[in-house]
């Protein structure tokens, strides 16, 4: 359970008791679950409950002391530091004039361009007038329904108005050639990485105080440049492949990896196949207005003897693709925390990415160079066999064999 989550269950149980107990009693709880909590447990209880952590410790010294009977004598009913929203009726509000959400769009807004820390609220409030210190406006905040939160990447920019219908073309597409026990894929580039010593994001177990050395800035090693990662996901099989460049992420680089797909993993599995579908985003080097791309992908449907379909997804949502999310971010996950190095450690570690659902992935190196630049005229262009669909034929498109 996290911390949030066992904030939040504190909370809601001390909601339940806190008239049922008195002081003493209130404090002693208090302290039971923080040492049930274990590290941290004072803090995680102190913001649950409002409480100080004073208070907390004193609990735990009546634990300690282990004398549970009830004291002679308990504070009155109203004893004790009054709360400052006792004191400062209008501190509420105040508090939350300053963060309302509502004030962000007001470049007058006193902490507009300022972190909204503890701190910075208490010294703002202070510099108003009041008197409250930073322990009070984390207890406010949580008694006003605000918690830390970062941010979400949830907003896609414009959305293309047959966005969900592509979507749905797909979805059907890739059912019809499963049906048929024809070839599935998905395609696309991962991140470019730096190869070479350098930090990668994550964490990895290591011997305690003894963290891998890594540059402290990350600069292109001149002599082992960037590794450019280009993967086939097979989307049936939950299979692929990832060729690992060196030069440039091309048409022709892209189209290599899916050949190289085909003769190492393809044929294998699907000895009997008359079409490839392959399911792309809309840009990069498989982009659907990429020209070398197409005169590529009617070579590749030559020397297969293959008609090749292929689908784009729309403009901004490149990650719905399935390699995304079902090969990419494994790879992420196991190289988490590891400098690469190498181009064989890129690959090994490529290579012995598997997830409880079995996938499965082989990598390899592609050492060519790879042309930029190439101009593809309209006569080229002309030769390719294409054939575009009546529904966003931009998108969608089959490249029969000549």
């Amino acid at each position: 359970m996290s911390s949030q989550e066992l904030e939040n269950s504190i909370r809601t149980k001390f909601f339940y008791l806190r008239f049922l107990l008195n002081e003493r009693q209130r404090r002693c709880w208090a302290a039971s679950e923080s040492k049930a909590v274990g590290r941290g447990g004072i803090s995680i209880v102190s913001r649950a409950t409002g409480l100080t952590r004073r208070t907390i410790y004193h609990g735990l010294d009546d634990i300690e002391e282990g004398d549970i009977h009830e004291p002679e004598s308990i504070r009155r009913t109203g004893a004790g530091r009054k709360k400052s929203t006792d004191e400062e009726p209008d501190l509420l509000n105040a508090l939350e004039d300053l963060i309302c959400p509502s004030t962000r769009g007001d470049p007058e807004a006193p902490l507009k361009w300022t972190n909204k820390s503890t701190r910075n609220l208490a010294e703002e409030l202070t510099a108003h007038g009041y008197s409250v210190k930073y322990r009070t406006v984390n207890s406010l905040l949580h008694e006003l329904g605000y918690s830390l939160q970062s941010t979400r990447k949830t907003r896609e920019g414009v959305q293309h108005p047959d966005r969900d219908a592509q979507f749905q073309y797909i979805n059907k597409r890739v059912k019809a050639c499963q049906k048929l026990r024809q070839p599935v894929i998905s395609v696309d580039t991962k991140k470019k990485e730096l190869i070479g010593d350098f930090a990668n994001k994550g964490q990895e177990w290591q011997p305690a105080g003894s963290p891998e050395r890594v540059r402290v800035h990350d600069f292109k090693d001149k002599e082992l440049g960037k590794a450019i990662p280009y993967g086939v996901y097979d989307v049936t099989q939950n299979n692929g492949w990832v060729s690992v460049g060196i030069t440039h992420d091309t048409a022709s680089f892209a189209i290599a990896t899916i050949r190289r797909w085909w003769i190492r993993m393809g044929i294998k599995t699907y000895p009997k196949a008359k079409e490839l579908l392959i399911t792309s985003d809309s840009g990069g080097s498989n982009s659907s207005r990429n020209r070398l791309w197409k005169v590529s992908l009617q070579e590749l449907a030559d020397e297969l003897g293959l008609k090749l379909s292929v689908c784009h997804f729309p403009p901004g949502t490149s990650k719905w693709n399935k390699i995304e999310h079902r090969m990419f971010c494994h790879i992420s996950q196991n190289w988490r925390g590891r400098p690469l190095e190498t181009l064989e450690v890129i690959v090994n570690l490529i290579g012995n990415t598997k997830t409880k659902k079995g996938l499965k992935i082989i990598a390899d190196t592609d050492l060519k160079d790879y042309e930029l630049g190439i101009k593809i005229s309209d006569e080229q262009l002309a030769t390719v066999h294409l054939a575009r669909a009546k529904f966003h034929g931009d998108w969608n498109y089959t490249i029969s064999p000549r």
